[in-house]
């Protein structure tokens, strides 16, 4: 996989370890990665992976909240690159959802790793709280609901988001119809702002 490094700074040596057991979980799914396998993959001695993570759970938290990182990364930076109608916007905001199932399929699969571990609830609620109001924000300028009526109907918006994703999965939906759906849902719920 990645060839030996030499001495890395701390963050660096991180990034890397969790680029490397990103392509691990890639290549052979999360049972395959262990803090034994990431290190041999890495090309660092265990004690530098247990420096890091401790424990594969923790190694399986960091990865992601790596991948959450990335993707809202890329949705601020696609909404921040549409044409500033709420049509655009709200097209942006449903792409960049279901991109995260497309585009990051290693993402559920570290979900499902994860599940039973009393840490990822929190950080899961911690990590969709933050994701709704970054959407409240960003529609905001197009909505006449306050700020608080705005963020309730973002829970709603994501709610339909991940019943669309789970029909997508299923494959009683195309990619295409589900950020239609998800485009109109997010555009019907803004309760759109009157022009002068």
């Amino acid at each position: 996989m990645t060839p030996r490094s030499g001495r890395l700074a701390k963050p660096a040596r991180r990034e890397q370890l969790l680029d490397t057991a990103l392509t691990l979980v890639r290549e052979h799914g999360t049972d395959g990665l262990t803090l034994a396998t990431l290190a041999e993959a890495a090309g660092v001695s265990r004690p530098i992976v247990y420096d890091h993570f401790g424990t594969r759970p923790e190694l399986l938290l960091a990865l992601y909240r790596q991948l959450d990182e990335r993707h809202r990364l890329a949705a601020e930076q696609a909404a921040r690159d549409a044409t500033p109608t709420i049509d655009q916007i709200a097209r942006v905001l449903s792409s960049a959802y279901f991109a995260c199932a497309t585009d990051m399929p290693e993402f559920e699969a570290i979900s499902a790793a994860l599940k039973g571990n009393p840490d990822v609830k929190a950080i899961q609620h911690d990590m969709l709280d933050s994701y709704r109001d970054w959407m409240a924000a960003t529609l905001q300028p197009f909505s006449s609901h306050t700020p608080p009526a705005l963020r309730l109907r973002c829970v709603g918006v994501l709610g339909a988001a991940e019943t669309l994703a789970m029909e997508l999965n299923l494959g009683t939906t195309t990619t295409d119809e589900a950020i239609s759906a998800l485009t109109d849902v997010i555009v019907g719920s803004v309760g759109v702002r009157m022009r002068r």
